[in-house]
């Protein structure tokens, strides 16, 4: 009876051994959450402010209040782009190199 109550406090003694193999994609997965979260704050604001002074009242001549309206069209189209990408990267980042390839 001890050695089966030994047994199985054994094998509850730490986590599976699979578990330490996912720390890396844990970290991937992390790294890539945090740059596309800072190219979502940095991007849609930085090209709203250049494409507004820039382009739209540099280059295009227009009204503040003209291009104040452009500008954001071209931030929201920023946002649309990042979480595209995002989707795109978060949904391949599981699959691995060669799976297309059938040898």
């Amino acid at each position: 009876m001890d050695g089966s109550v030994k047994a199985s406090l054994d094998s509850n003694a730490g986590p599976p051994a699979y578990y330490r193999g996912n720390e890396g994609s844990l970290v991937s997965a992390l790294k890539t959450l945090l740059f596309f979260t800072i190219l979502m704050v940095t991007l849609p604001i930085g090209l709203y402010f250049a494409s507004k002074a820039y382009i739209f009242e540099g280059s295009m001549k227009m009204s503040s209040s003209d291009s104040y309206f452009y500008a954001a069209i071209v931030a929201v189209l920023a946002v649309h782009v990042v979480l595209a990408l995002f989707v795109y990267v978060a949904w391949n980042e599981g699959t691995p190199k060669g799976k297309g390839k059938h040898d």
